[in-house]
């Protein structure tokens, strides 16, 4: 057989090309992750405007930013890791970028509460694509004790296309419209599906895996199943992730409107001043955690569990704080602190989400795991908090002395709106209500952090024996 038609070389545990080559590979795979999150976000940056145009409930605007998106993300996902397990990895993420940046840009066209629902499932469709194929490229760019790092990086696009899209979004919704937000963010992610196209190469399956792993074959999607019915360490993971992204989405896609009806400040202020200050925590919480660990696993091997499972209980106290203080400056502060510890779990969920699973099953395996992460997270999430804001605003009008006369539905709409049909005092009530519905959802379900974490440092019993390649 000559050199050309030989098998490629798999099983080295040396990391694949040069140290310049895999960290563009690297920061590439995270700028993509950073539009991905950019895309995803921006509605939440935008929600009050979207709320207020098109008079929705908060359950309506968690149905369209959570459940709407998260449907077709999680039913695509595991048929495009399938491809991935067989097709050219780079060309699928290309493909997925490019086509959630068009539909990010055409949301901004929408004319109706059903056409940006309709643009956003192309966004979810679009999105699913790259993370499982993502994944499974670090994997053959990196030996295992390289990949809590390498992923880290990469999980920094969750946070920086936070800080972005509030930094770029909530300007251009104020000095111009929510719609031409959308326009301006979703069109450059064109662009840079190409370059990655262009520039980034396809490696070889399980190069960097140690000659002890099991070397690469086609598996079916049932024996995908059937591995990873046997590692607990996957399924208390894979839950524990969940409940942490139900939080997190519920709180994410309602913060900016949580500071503009409770603090009375512009979206631009609190994209600014607030929200861009938190996603730089988050994303140094999420890097900084993942530099311990590979710092760490050395000694204790199953620091990649217990160390964001401590962080998770610990950020509790914070978001209490954060949610319930009159003072933005204090409310900042905490919630700083809240975000470093909260976010410290992105890059476990997938280390230990592909450290589990063998090199032929990586990508099918964090498509699975996204699968439940997402619907449970980013499906149920908001949709969750804003039913819980929508109760709890109409038990909070029911103590008003306006109780006989306004309901949830008469109190949408913009402030100058409700004060020219219902008057001052009536408009006072609902928007008070709106704020005080929105504050205690999000206090009493930031609390499900607590059995997260529970579950993190749990899965510490059961790590070991699940691994395919040992961190240490």
């Amino acid at each position: 057989m000559s050199a050309t038609q030989a098998e490629p070389l798999t099983n080295t545990g040396l990391a694949y090309r040069s140290g310049g080559y895999r960290n563009y590979v690297i920061i590439s795979l995270m700028l993509l992750y950073t539009l991905n999150f950019i895309d995803r976000i921006l509605i939440g940056v935008v929600a009050q405007p979207i709320i207020e145009e098109f008079r929705l409930q908060d359950w309506q605007f968690g149905l369209l930013s959570g459940f709407g998106f998260a449907l077709m993300y999680t039913v695509m996902g595991i048929p495009i890791a399938r491809l991935a397990e067989h097709m050219n990895r780079v060309r699928i993420i290309a493909a997925s970028v490019i086509l959630w940046s068009l539909m990010t840009a055409l949301c901004g066209i929408a004319g109706s509460f059903l056409a940006l629902l309709v643009f956003r499932i192309g966004v979810g469709i679009g999105e699913a694509g790259l993370t499982p194929a993502a994944n499974s490229i670090i994997s053959d760019y990196f030996p295992p004790r390289s990949r809590a790092r390498a992923i880290a990086i990469y999980t920094m696009g969750i946070t920086l296309g936070g800080v972005l899209a509030n930094a770029f979004g909530g300007p251009i919704a104020e000095m111009f419209s929510w719609r031409e937000a959308f326009l301006a963010l979703g069109i450059p992610g064109i662009i840079f599906g190409l370059i990655f196209l262009f520039t980034v190469e396809e490696p070889p399956r399980g190069y960097a895996d140690p000659p002890t792993a099991t070397k690469p074959r086609k598996m079916g999607i049932g024996e995908t199943v059937r591995e990873l019915s046997a590692k607990r360490s996957f399924w208390i993971n894979m839950i524990a992730a969940a409940l942490v992204a139900f939080v997190g989405y519920g709180v994410s896609n309602f913060q900016v409107a949580f500071f503009q009806r409770v603090h009375e400040l512009s979206i631009s202020e609190v994209t600014l001043q607030i929200a861009v200050p938190l996603g730089l925590a988050a994303s140094f919480g999420a890097f900084f955690t993942g530099y311990l660990t590979e710092k760490m696993s050395g000694r204790y091997p199953n620091v990649v569990a217990w160390l964001p499972g401590v962080m998770l209980i610990a950020c509790v106290p914070f978001y209490w704080i954060g949610f319930t203080t009159e003072s933005v400056p204090l409310a900042l502060i905490v919630l700083l602190f809240a975000a470093i510890l909260h976010y410290g779990y992105l890059g476990a969920q997938y280390t230990i989400c592909q450290g589990v699973a063998s090199a032929q099953s990586r990508a099918t395996a964090v498509a699975l795991f996204l699968f439940i992460v997402n619907l449970i997270g980013y499906g149920c999430g908001p949709l969750v908090m804003g039913i819980a804001s929508d109760m709890l605003m109409t038990a909070h009008l029911a103590g008003s002395q306006f109780a006989a006369e306004l309901t949830g539905q008469m109190c949408k709409g913009r402030p100058e709106d409700l004060v020219a049909t219902l008057g001052a005092a009536r408009a006072g009530a609902c928007l008070t209500a709106s704020a005080e519905g929105l504050r205690w959802a999000m206090i009493y379900i930031v609390n499900i952090f607590l059995i997260a974490g529970a579950m993190y440092v749990y899965m510490c019993k059961t790590l070991q024996e699940d691994l395919v390649a040992k961190m240490n």
